[in-house]
C-alpha cells in the first residue's frame, strides 16, 4: 500500500540543485545552486534559499527557464545524470495558466 504522507515531508528525498541538474532542468549544478540561493525556485509554494533543500516524489517546483516559468511535477528521484528519455522520465511538464 502506498505510503499518504510520501509527499508531505517523508520518504527519499533529494538536494534541489541535484534534482534540477540530474533531470537537466539545469545545465549545470553551480547555475541550479544560484537559482536556488538567489531565492528564485519555489517548493510545493514555498521560497526555497538553499541549494540543499530537499524535493521529494509529487513535489511541484517551480523556476525560472530563460524569459518564462517552468513548473514541474517530481515523478522520481533520478540516482545519476543520465541520458534526456530518462531524466524527461523524472518530471511532469504542469503548463501555467492553463
Amino acid at each position: 500500500m502506498a505510503d499518504p504522507v510520501a509527499g508531505m515531508g517523508h520518504g527519499p528525498s533529494l538536494r534541489i540543485d541535484k534534482y534540477l541538474w540530474f533531470a537537466r532542468l539545469s545545465k549545470s549544478r553551480s547555475t541550479a545552486q544560484k537559482l536556488a540561493e538567489d531565492g528564485h525556485i519555489r517548493v510545493n509554494g514555498r521560497r526555497i534559499e538553499r541549494a540543499h533543500a530537499p524535493v521529494r516524489t509529487g513535489d511541484l517546483v517551480t523556476f525560472p527557464h530563460g524569459e518564462a516559468v517552468r513548473v514541474v511535477r517530481v515523478v522520481a528521484l533520478p540516482a545519476r545524470r543520465g541520458s534526456a528519455p530518462e531524466a524527461n522520465a523524472c518530471y511532469e511538464e504542469l503548463m501555467v495558466g492553463s
